[in-house]
Order: structure tokens, then C-alpha cells, then sequence
């Protein structure tokens, strides 16, 4: 009887050796410990943070973060927020300083809306994930699920769409200064944005790049004063943006590579 129980027990001990063994040899993910919405919390009047879900890699070009408050304000995520009105790339180091060379991506379905307020949807934290190299998020008024993945100069998109006609990319490139060209045959819009709080050269420019990997059924901008310029592909103002149309069948996936220099495009 005694044999037996430490013949068990030396087996038992072989196991658990064997078992800690096989854990030792697989790499523990740290940064899934991270959960970029610490911070977010706050306000202009009161401060739990004053961060903002930054999605990217270490000493990145720039950041990708979802923007639920108006363009310029310093505090561009709030986590008590209820909507999203776009996925905005970012050069932020704080809400006090506020951001700089900004534009923002955003599906939209159904009848066509630009301005900031009219285009934003509701969201739940409930169907959102944040990690630093992956961001997902349901937005319930346009049935649309929205992935990001970064890189170093860069950030692959993918955009989850229901059935229909009517289904838009909007790409804001925000006021003090913007561009945008839509490039029909290649699948592409390019443009720039200016904006900033000071401290920047006079020929300040972050020009950028989006690539499609589906045709565009019908193209458009606009102007200042979110005024749409129908089946036009190229404007330049003070704040100017730039809408695809595609036809999409139900849960199907549209893909865009956006990247962006200070240099050129």
C-alpha cells in the first residue's frame, strides 16, 4: 500500500513538472494586460487620467483612438460617451495641449450624413474591445462593426456591413486646412490636413493615403460648412472631406490601408 502511494505521488509530481514545463515554454502576452480605456474618465473639469484609448505600436507615427466628442475638442474619448462619430488618427500628447495633423474615418449606412453630430452612432462598451494593437467596436445605428489594427506608420481597417446600397466611408480631414482626391481606378482617396495648436513650420502638412480593396459605386466631397458636392472627386478648404459608396451584401467585410507622412504622399 505504501509503495503504491508514493508511486502515485511520484507520478502526480511528474505531471505537475511536466505541466509547468509546457506553461514555461509559452510566452506570456503582457500587453493583453493592458486595456487602453484606463484613464479615459474625464472631463475639462475633472480628471481620472486625461488618456485617451490610443491604438498602436510603440513609438508609432501616429495613434488611431475612436472619437466621441467634436473635432478640436482636447478630450476626444469619453468613456461615459454614448456615441462615436468617427476613428480618428491622432498625435495627441494630452488634453491640454490638445491635438494636431488629425482626420478621421467613419461608415456610415443608409441616407447619406456628413456632419459630425448626424453621422455619430451608438455604441456600448459592452460591444467594443480595446487593446493597444486591436480595436473593435458595434455601431448600432449604422449595423456596422468596426476593426482596427496599427502600425508603425499605418493601420489596416476592417469594416463588418449589412445589406445594402447605401453603405459610405466617410474620410474627414478636419478644418484649419484640408485636402482631399478621391482616385476612382485605383481605389484610393489622398489628401492632407493641417490642423494644429501652434508650435508647427508654415508648410505644416500630414498628407495621407487610404486604400480600398473594393470598387466605389459612387464618389463625392465636401466642402466647408459640411456642404456635399456631389460626384466630385477632389476638394480643398478650410475643412473638406470625402465620401465612397459601396453596394454590400450582408456581413460583408471592406478593407482600408490608410497611412501618413509629414513629408509627402
Amino acid at each position: 500500500m505504501v509503495r503504491r502511494s508514493k508511486s502515485r505521488a511520484a507520478g502526480l509530481a511528474l505531471l505537475v513538472f511536466a505541466a509547468a514545463l509546457v506553461h514555461a515554454e509559452q510566452p506570456v502576452s503582457y500587453v493583453d494586460y493592458v486595456n487602453p480605456l484606463v484613464g479615459s474618465d474625464s472631463a475639462f473639469f475633472f480628471s481620472t487620467g486625461n488618456t485617451y484609448p490610443a491604438i498602436a505600436v510603440p513609438w508609432g507615427l501616429n495613434f488611431w483612438t475612436p472619437q466621441t466628442n467634436k473635432m478640436g475638442d482636447g478630450w476626444g474619448y469619453q468613456y461615459d460617451s454614448l456615441k462615436i462619430r468617427g476613428f480618428k488618427q491622432t498625435h495627441q500628447p494630452s488634453p491640454w495641449i490638445n491635438d494636431y495633423a488629425a482626420f478621421a474615418l467613419m461608415p456610415v449606412v443608409g441616407e447619406l450624413v456628413v456632419e459630425e453630430e448626424k453621422r455619430a452612432s451608438w455604441f456600448s462598451h459592452k460591444a467594443e474591445i480595446a487593446r493597444p494593437y486591436y480595436y473593435r467596436v458595434y455601431l448600432a445605428d449604422h449595423d456596422v462593426t468596426t476593426e482596427i489594427t496599427p502600425t508603425q506608420r499605418a493601420a489596416q481597417f476592417r469594416l463588418t456591413f449589412p445589406e445594402s446600397d447605401q453603405s459610405y466611408i466617410l474620410l474627414d480631414a478636419f478644418n484649419k486646412g484640408s485636402y482631399v482626391k478621391i482616385i476612382p481606378e485605383k481605389r484610393t482617396i489622398i489628401g492632407y490636413c493641417r490642423n494644429n495648436h501652434g508650435g508647427v513650420p508654415e508648410n505644416f502638412h500630414n498628407y495621407f493615403i487610404a486604400v480600398f480593396d473594393k470598387d466605389f459605386e459612387q464618389v463625392c466631397t465636401w466642402h466647408d460648412g459640411w456642404t456635399i458636392q456631389n460626384d466630385t472627386t477632389e476638394n480643398r478648404g478650410d475643412h473638406v472631406g470625402a465620401v465612397v459608396r459601396f453596394k454590400t451584401k450582408k456581413g460583408e467585410q471592406v478593407h482600408v490601408k490608410v497611412a501618413s507622412s509629414f513629408i509627402s504622399h
